[in-house]
């Protein structure tokens, strides 16, 4: 029986790259951004019981994720946390036609029954007496979509000279909180909702004409070697069934594009 593998980016500073016997023991292999991997993973077991395969799903930044697919020439999709990797990579070959799978957008994180009184504001990211976390621009989606924002308000680098730190994704920001490191975060709301975080964390909605609804794109990539297999995942993920668990783990659907 063929092992299967999850394969994870551990750090911003450590390089992530497929080991080719991995990607060959596998289907289809996934390039997933950090914030995804609950509800990739779970259509994931559900599609390889239906047709009878195994699926690699590679986690991480999704810059470092693309990044790893260009350096090793292996993969079938990527589904980045936002849509700009999507035009900022595509002259580079690799991309198939994306589908819109679903929506995310930023919120404001603080610590259980917001014990400091921050308000559903991003300005409040630049309080003195606030811990402040804020996602690395330069490796993921969270950060990326967080200087946009921030930037519109033009706040961004002083938001970040207020920072107790920088963190390579959404995964590491919700444990820096869950351990009482920060009072206070910039992060995918998503991720309030899944059990482990909503435990310990409370989400602030920030008004969506500032942290507008990103579109989560999955792609086919022409490394593919399992076009075919590729394509009945995504109309899979695109089904109401794969819909109805990325609502589950509290994602906006491919139709609420209203974030509401």
């Amino acid at each position: 029986m063929v092992r299967r593998y999850i394969l994870i980016l551990a750090a911003l500073l450590t390089p992530w790259i497929v080991h080719p016997a991995a990607a060959e023991s596998a289907n289809l292999l996934i390039y997933c951004g950090i914030t995804m991997v609950r509800p990739i993973t779970e259509m994931a077991r559900k599609f390889e019981q239906s047709e009878g395969i195994k699926i690699t799903i590679a986690q991480g930044g999704s810059e470092d994720l693309f990044q790893s697919a260009k350096r090793s020439g292996l993969g079938d999709l990527y589904l980045p946390g936002e849509p700009s990797y999507y035009t900022k990579h595509l002259a580079e070959g690799l991309f198939g036609e994306p589908v819109t799978v679903g929506y995310n957008q930023l919120g404001l994180f603080v610590q259980k029954g917001n014990p400091r009184q921050i308000k559903a504001d991003a300005r409040e990211l630049l309080r003195k007496d606030l811990a402040v976390v804020l996602g690395n621009a330069e490796s993921g989606s969270v950060g990326l979509e967080s200087k946009r924002l921030l930037d519109s308000l033009g706040i961004y680098a002083r938001v970040v000279a207020n920072a107790a730190f920088l963190s390579p994704d959404s995964r590491s920001i919700n444990n820096a909180m869950r351990r009482g490191e920060a009072d206070v975060a910039l992060n995918w709301r998503a991720t309030a909702f899944f059990p482990d975080n909503a435990a310990a964390i409370d989400l602030l909605d920030l008004d969506p004409k500032l942290a507008k609804p990103q579109a989560l794109l999955l792609i086919q990539l022409k490394l593919s070697q399992n076009p075919a297999l590729s394509k009945r995942f995504i109309d899979y993920v695109a089904s109401e069934m794969g819909q109805a668990i990325f609502r589950k783990h509290g994602f906006f659907d491919a139709r609420s594009r209203a974030g509401r």
